[in-house]
């Protein structure tokens, strides 16, 4: 970690000659934090920027050295080194190279489930004609395989997607004799709520190398009352079917996740330690998502940003003190974020790409063969809005996906390198675009950014985990760098499981 705190040599009375390279800043705190374009950052003290700027920078101290070093600046003793730094951009960048690899197959809008907060237009399990037919199966796998992506991610979802499992053992061995005959290496989750799992179906899953993916909003009530059922009893059938799942499929290959309502945000700690009382390592604490059928219910469920980021913050302070005790549990999106502060790497995670990861690294393909740009999206075309629907898997190719007026606005709206209020933001390396949350909460691609949810939480969320490794505490940063280097979740971000 580079020194925070410098001697007062740092400045000169006469211009250097040295020359800068781009970078951004803010003030932090009683410092200046610096950013340069590869997302690499220095605290500084305060007037190193006009410093930097008037070239009153002092040459022999070790602040210019820093400086230097991490490619703020060049003089004529060397070389600006332009090629490692372009280097650093493109390993930040590597997720416009691979191709789409996350592939949504929605294979039925059936569910049993009235949860509030889901996003999509559920249909009662008995209506079979809302699941995919064999022919928009058959057409989707192709698309899906017309990717360059040499690493394919299928995900099976709904709806709750057992309620189609006709459906889903039909896909499955397509989707994996058309991997082998184009050379790709294939995963397959599939995301339900398990409540109509059987142990036959797991045992099918643990042939096929099926990972499951399922939601635990917390302890029985508030799971209970944010995923209502006939019965009642979500929770029960939960935890039942994560144990079964567990003692079938395997326990590497069964993730959950919650969403965070209004009933859950007095909770932070009740939930967080239910994912360790059910030995879970990982829990990501998510807002709900602004799409779809979840808009209708946001009076019931919804809730300010500021009262999410405290329960974050709370949160992220009880889960450091399990891991000081000895037991590990990542917060996934804390961990997504300090792999992209602390080295040199991207992300996978869509919502945090620029240019935005939707179309280029996730696309959905609907029980009726329209296709997606993200699941997102596809929520937004439930509520009869059908900006983002790139085609359909009967008429396009992939090709035509891509260049269809759908996607180009969308990618127009992309780069965060480009839009009012980013360009300029000294966070830009860490953050995404998402053009479709700002379409759907602002009704518009590019976004006003000092009133965007989406801005407020990742400026707030970024600068707290700054202050973590500002402060440089050993036993935190040993904590932060076990979450990056260990074993990434499988399945992240599933819609309504």
């Amino acid at each position: 970690m580079a020194r925070c705190f410098y001697p007062l040599e740092k400045f000169s009375q006469t211009p250097s000659h040295f020359s800068l390279l781009p970078f951004r800043f803010t003030r932090f705190q009683n410092q200046e934090l610096l950013v340069n374009e590869a997302g690499e950052f220095l605290f500084t003290p305060s007037g190193t920027v006009q410093a930097l700027a008037t070239g009153n920078l002092n040459t022999l101290s070790d602040l210019y050295k820093d400086l230097k070093a991490k490619q703020f600046l060049f003089d004529n003793s060397t070389s600006p080194l332009l090629d490692i730094l372009a280097t650093k951009i493109r390993a930040k960048n590597d997720h416009l190279t691979r191709g789409t690899k996350l592939h949504i197959f929605v294979v039925t809008l059936r569910c049993e489930h009235s949860c509030h907060y889901c996003q999509v237009s559920r249909q009662t399990a008995a209506k079979g004609e809302f699941d995919m037919s064999r022919v928009t199966a058959d057409r989707s796998i192709s698309l899906m395989m017309d990717s360059p992506s040499p690493h394919i991610t299928m995900e099976l979802q709904g709806g709750e997607p057992l309620l189609a499992f006709e459906m889903i053992q039909y896909l499955i061995p397509r989707a994996k004799e058309q991997a082998k005959q184009r050379g790709k290496v294939l995963e397959i989750v599939v995301t339900t709520n398990l409540a109509c799992a059987t142990d036959e179906m797991y045992q099918y899953f643990k042939e096929e190398g099926v990972k499951i993916s399922t939601s635990l909003d917390g302890p029985a009530e508030i799971h209970n009352k944010n995923r209502p059922r006939p019965g009642n009893d979500s929770y029960e059938r939960a935890i039942e079917g994560i144990e079964r799942a567990r003692a079938i499929v395997g326990r590497e290959n069964v993730a959950a996740l919650m969403t965070t309502t209004a009933t859950s945000l007095d909770h932070p700690i009740e939930i967080i330690d239910e994912y360790v009382n059910r030995n879970f390592h990982s829990i990501f604490l998510r807002p709900i998502s602004p799409y779809g059928f979840a808009v209708k219910s946001k009076n019931r469920i919804g809730y300010e940003m500021e009262r999410f980021l405290a329960f974050y913050k709370s949160g992220l302070e009880h889960i450091l003190e399990i891991n000081r005790s000895g037991y590990r549990l990542s917060e996934v999106y804390s961990q997504i974020l300090l792999q992209k502060i602390l080295t040199p790497q991207g992300t996978g995670y869509v919502d945090l790409q620029s240019p935005a990861g939707a179309a280029w690294n996730v696309l959905v393909y609907n029980y009726d063969g329209d296709v997606f740009a993200s699941d997102e999206s596809r929520m937004l075309a439930e509520m009869h809005d059908w900006t983002f629907r790139l085609g359909n898997v009967h008429k396009d190719t992939r090709r035509s996906l891509f260049t269809s007026e759908a996607a180009i606005q969308m990618f127009e709206a992309s780069c965060n390198q480009s839009l009012a209020g980013c360009s300029d933001c000294a966070f830009q390396s860490f953050c995404g675009a998402d053009p479709i949350y700002h379409y759907a909460t602002q009704g518009d691609m590019y976004g006003h950014r000092p009133t965007s949810g989406f801005c407020e939480r990742n400026m707030e969320v970024i600068k707290h985990l700054f202050s973590y490794i500002r402060d440089d505490d050993p036993g935190i940063m040993a904590i932060f760098w076990s979450w990056i280097n260990g074993r990434p979740a499988f399945a992240l971000e599933p819609s309504c499981a």
